[in-house]
């Protein structure tokens, strides 16, 4: 499912829950907020955005470390960096389930 696909659904189902529904454009709207929300909270090891029934987004700081150039075989080093995993809910899991 791409964005289009994503936010078409959304307005969609939006029908469901509020009487007036959201259009497309607001959908798209909501989405790049949340996007926008991510990127400016998501900064340092420890930081986490909960998004309720789907799972958490965690800052969490990965250490330098060497790694091997797969063409040549060369080691390179690696600086140390962070990275935002996702920990799925546990609705989520059921869901997949």
């Amino acid at each position: 499912m791409n964005k289009k696909d994503l936010t078409s659904e959304i307005a969609a189902r939006s029908m469901t829950f509020y009487s007036a529904g959201l259009s497309k454009t607001a959908a798209t709207a909501a989405l790049d907020t949340l996007a926008h929300i991510a990127h400016s909270h998501l900064t340092a090891p420890g930081d986490e955005l909960t998004l309720p029934g789907i799972g958490k987004l965690v800052v969490v700081a990965k250490p330098a470390r060497t790694g091997r150039n797969p063409g040549t075989g060369a080691e390179i080093a690696i600086a140390a960096h962070n990275v935002v995993k996702f920990r799925p809910a546990k609705e989520l899991k059921d869901a997949a389930k």
